[in-house]
């Protein structure tokens, strides 16, 4: 049941994402499992430290080049 919603959590994250909405979702309980899981999954230091600036940064300038990135480190979680 958790890797089912460990699952959705990055499939939402993914979405909201790629449709430009995520300061809208890092307001979710689905953000706190991906934050959650950004700390526990075995990611390299790099990829890490992106995601966690990402969404701690929420809106701000700093993370919207890199949103293709983000979304490919999800997407490897997700299918991890």
């Amino acid at each position: 049941a958790e890797s089912d919603t460990n699952i959705a959590a990055l499939g939402k994250a993914i979405a909201a994402i790629e449709k430009g909405a995520s300061g809208g979702f890092l307001q979710t309980s689905a953000a706190a499992v991906v934050r959650r899981l950004t700390v526990d999954m075995d990611l390299s230091s790099a990829d890490r430290d992106m995601l966690s600036s990402f969404l701690s940064e929420g809106q701000g300038q700093g993370y919207v080049p890199r949103s293709g990135e983000i979304t490919g480190i999800l997407k490897q979680m997700k299918d991890t």
